[in-house]
């Protein structure tokens, strides 16, 4: 299994898992005694959601053309 193989099966649980971070953090931010560590969190959430691409953006992961078809 090739590391692309595996962020493409992880890449929906990275999208949750940063969802539910995000919202953590901007319903934190709502309080203004909070208001910077909710901004971060949120933050830290789309960074986690938008690992796996990220990942193919910064060269880590090396993409699959969409027409090559996997080795058997």
């Amino acid at each position: 299994m090739t590391a692309y193989h595996l962020l493409q099966m992880l890449g929906y649980v990275f999208n949750i898992a940063g969802l539910l971070v995000c919202i953590a953090g901007l319903s934190l931010a709502r309080k203004p005694r909070h208001r910077w560590t909710g901004r971060l969190l949120a933050i830290l959430g789309f960074v986690i959601a938008a690992a796996p691409l990220l990942a193919q953006l910064f060269g880590w992961v090396t993409p699959v053309p969409a027409g090559a078809i996997p080795p058997a």
